[in-house]
């Protein structure tokens, strides 16, 4: 898999220093609706991406019988998550494709919007579990475009290369092998703003939120995207 030279030259954790850390319990919890949602029967989850590895810490603590496996190509992430291995979790400085492991379940949380070939990268990944979770940033949508700072602003502080509506990323996923079992909207923007802007927005976003969800995504944004998802019969 390759990867954007700021994950590994030290200049993305230089912008952002925790890795995102302070995000995980929020995105456990999605993660963990989506696995009870579905009925996920688990005995080994491994997370391709996983930065600092605080969310597979979150999901443990949950979950205390699955083992959990990082994959982190960053040296500077890795440097973050071996030290919250423990004998439930593991992490691996290496590509999660060259090892032949497969998983109950792959998450990818947040992760093929910075990956220059996501067409191959998702292609690969349908082979190496037997479900998936995708959190996937929704960066495309009115406002963001209307006022196109925005845009520039995640490509900037958090490496996003390709940007999505919930209709892209679901068509992607389906023309990579997957066969979408159940997603929902995260509001992150409406649970966890972070700046002033997105303080002033969370109240506009409640109000459209309270007539329709999807309305309130598609026009203001701050949302993001998890999918339940399997390999298609034949892909694997």
């Amino acid at each position: 898999m390759s990867i954007n030279e700021e994950y590994l030259d030290g200049e993305y954790i230089e912008k952002n220093p925790t890795f995102h850390v302070e995000d995980s319990p929020w995105k456990a919890r999605q993660i963990l609706n989506g696995i009870e949602k579905c009925q996920l029967s688990l005995e080994n989850v491994a997370e391709v991406g996983c930065g600092a590895g605080e969310i597979l810490v979150q999901l443990s603590n949950e979950l205390p019988k699955v083992k959990f496996t990082g994959y982190e190509l960053s040296p500077q992430a890795y440097e973050m998550c071996k030290e919250r291995a423990n004998e439930k979790i593991s992490f691996h400085h290496s590509d999660l494709f060259e090892d032949e492991k497969s998983f109950d379940l792959m998450l990818c949380i947040d992760v093929f919007e910075h990956v220059e070939d996501y067409f191959s990268f998702l292609r690969n990944l349908s082979k190496k579990a037997s479900n998936f979770i995708f959190h996937i940033p929704l960066d495309m949508n009115t406002q963001m475009v209307a006022r196109a700072e925005p845009i520039q602003r995640v490509r900037k502080n958090v490496g996003h290369i390709h940007y999505f509506s919930k209709d892209s990323a679901l068509a992607i996923l389906d023309d990579c092998g997957f066969e979408v079992e159940y997603w929902f909207y995260t509001p992150n923007g409406v649970d966890r703003p972070k700046t002033t802007a997105a303080k002033l927005a969370q109240i506009p976003r409640k109000i459209f939120q309270a007539m329709s969800l999807e309305m309130s995504a598609r026009l203001l944004g701050g949302y993001s995207l998890l999918v339940v998802a399997k390999p298609k019969s034949g892909s694997q």
